[in-house]
């Protein structure tokens, strides 16, 4: 098996992270990652951004986890997130940003960081209480959020059992 095919079909949801720092250069090799991702129409109207501030990541744990009604909600307490957020105003801006997070998982999964998608934010990230965060990390008012990828260094392995898998049917 190819190494592209050997990290897609290796890589699983992670949950639990160590405490350990990730390099800046593998986080650069993410987020580029990220923006190589397709885009429909190739309108390219994401943005990237990279949070490794733990405390404000948990401020923003803390903030989404009132908006739902999550007593110690903590994102998995994760060391990174990377946000893809892309304009409102693009047709496509949900699916390039699933294309953005898969990119950004894969090209966690290659360096031996394993990752999380984060998607209760996408409920309330115009909530004032979420927006305000989100605008003091530049992310515009403009941009809406459907995901976030939440990033560490495994606590455990993963499962390496093969994952449930849809049908998959060929027409010939």
């Amino acid at each position: 098996m190819n190494a592209a095919m050997e990290n897609i079909l290796t890589r699983r949801s992670v949950r639990a992270f160590v405490e350990k720092e990730i390099p800046r250069e593998e986080l650069e090799q993410i987020a580029k990652a990220a923006i190589y991702a397709p885009s429909g129409q190739n309108k390219q109207t994401w943005k990237i951004t990279v949070v490794t501030d733990r405390a404000k990541i948990q401020g923003l744990a803390k903030a989404v986890g009132e908006k739902l009604g999550r007593e110690g909600y903590d994102m998995y307490s994760p060391q990174v997130l990377v946000i893809p957020s892309n304009a409102r105003d693009n047709h496509h801006s949900q699916d390039d940003n699933a294309c953005a997070m898969e990119n950004i998982m894969l090209a966690a999964h290659s360096f031996g960081i394993g990752s999380v998608w984060i998607n209760q934010v996408r409920d309330v990230c115009d909530s004032p209480e979420v927006r305000s965060i989100l605008k003091e990390w530049e992310i515009p008012d403009s941009h809406v959020i459907f995901g976030i990828a939440a990033l560490g260094y495994p606590k455990v392995p993963a499962d390496k059992d093969p994952k449930k898998t849809g049908e998959i049917h060929f027409v010939e």
